[in-house]
């Protein structure tokens, strides 16, 4: 496991049994603000998709089927498993205050809203249109998502880490530690403690002699 992905494990908040997702990240103050501690929310009944029947991802071009915007298409920018959804980049938005009080009017903005995945399709690169798909497997063994109206391969988008990272295109720099030289071993272990090694290097011999001594 790379440090990273050990790094989010350890990271992952403790959700309550009652949690609603919502659109914010697990954790943060607006996630706070929507599930405040103490408080049960009603629950709400999703319709599971299994993990390997799931065919929408981020950075997947998607047309809208229904609304205002249907026959538009747009980007995936973000992607609710939990709740069927997908967040299509600036489509289907709505505005609303933000940071009103009493004294204060707040701050007009816009924000696009959430979509069930019933509400859009994936479309097809060969013609552009939209299209259903399902999951099928090359010869080579590559499981791949496949236009059922002309059988060509939709490719799946590069997996983008939550710091905007994709490591499939990352390039090192000067300052960056190789792959080689990470995996480089400059330890040799042994049984001799710390002092041992230290007086081996520095050409120590030891010649005192030590009372026996016993555990029990």
């Amino acid at each position: 496991m790379r440090l990273w992905a050990a790094l989010r494990v350890a990271q992952k908040v403790p959700l309550p049994p009652h949690y609603r997702y919502g659109m914010s990240r697990p954790g943060t103050a607006a996630d706070k603000h929507k599930n405040p501690p103490g408080i049960r929310r009603k629950k709400l009944w999703v319709e599971p998709i299994a993990h390997h029947e799931w065919k929408f991802f981020q950075g997947d071009t998607v047309q809208i089927l229904i609304g205002r915007d249907a026959g538009k298409q747009g980007l995936v920018a973000q992607v609710i498993r939990q709740r069927n959804w997908v967040v299509v980049e600036g489509l289907n938005v709505h505005y609303r205050y933000v940071g009103k009080t009493a004294i204060h009017p707040g701050t007009y903005v816009a924000s696009e809203a959430p979509l069930l995945v019933n509400q859009v399709a994936l479309v097809d690169p060969t013609d552009r249109n939209p299209t259903e798909v399902e999951w099928r497997y090359t010869e080579e063994g590559e499981r791949v998502r496949v236009s059922m109206r002309t059988g060509r391969i939709i490719p799946q988008p590069p997996v983008i880490r939550e710091d905007g990272i994709v490591p499939e295109q990352w390039k090192d720099g000067p300052k960056d530690t190789s792959v080689e030289d990470a995996l480089e071993k400059t330890y040799t272990p042994s049984l001799k403690t710390f002092q041992e090694e230290v007086m081996e290097l520095q050409g120590i011999v030891e010649t005192r002699t030590f009372r026996k001594s016993y555990w029990y």
